[in-house]
């Protein structure tokens, strides 16, 4: 057997039906869509719908629920920037915080910021300026002998809405006194 014999079983590959071609074809017309109606038409799916039956998107229980007023941090563990140090990605005599670590490609989104995590080990003397840490990070950080300092971002959305409602609230008060 040589490569130029080799060819497909017979029957494995078919041609494809050329639909709408005269009544001799078989598929003339209307080319097998039936008559009328959204499916006969060009450019219809109709997505998730079971012929009347209740479709699953709807059958399954809704879960959860999404926190308008959640802090979005971008996350980053102790062992990942130790890795960074030693590849001299970072600068260990600088301050280390969102901006130097978006520089260095470990902390991806967070518009509200960097939270420290205590996941891996850390040998490096750092200084941090982030606006979140935990616990487990903060005493990794300073068993190595550097400091975390935990920036204020100010209120939140949901704390500036309470306080400007307990301020109209006030005011309507005093108003009608």
């Amino acid at each position: 057997m040589k490569l130029n014999d080799l060819r497909d079983n017979e029957g494995a590959r078919k041609n494809r039906m050329r639909v709408g071609r005269g009544i001799g074809s078989g598929k003339g017309k209307t080319a097998g869509r039936g008559q009328k109606g959204q499916k006969s038409r060009s450019g219809v799916a109709v997505k998730g719908f079971e012929g009347g039956q209740m479709p699953l998107h709807m059958r399954l229980p809704k879960r959860g629920f999404n926190n308008p007023f959640g802090k979005d941090y971008a996350e980053v563990n102790l062992g990942m920037i130790q890795k960074l140090i030693d590849a001299k990605k970072l600068d260990a005599r600088s301050t280390i915080d969102h901006a130097a670590l978006k520089a260095a490609g470990v902390a991806r989104g967070g518009k509200d910021g960097v939270r420290l995590l205590g996941k891996g080990e850390i040998t490096a003397k750092l200084n941090f300026s982030v606006a979140g840490a935990s616990k487990g990070a903060v005493a990794a950080v300073e068993k190595a002998g550097g400091k975390v300092e935990v920036i204020d971002r100010g209120p939140s959305e949901h704390e500036k809405k309470t306080a400007r409602r307990e301020a109209n609230t006030a005011a309507k008060a005093a108003k009608s006194k």
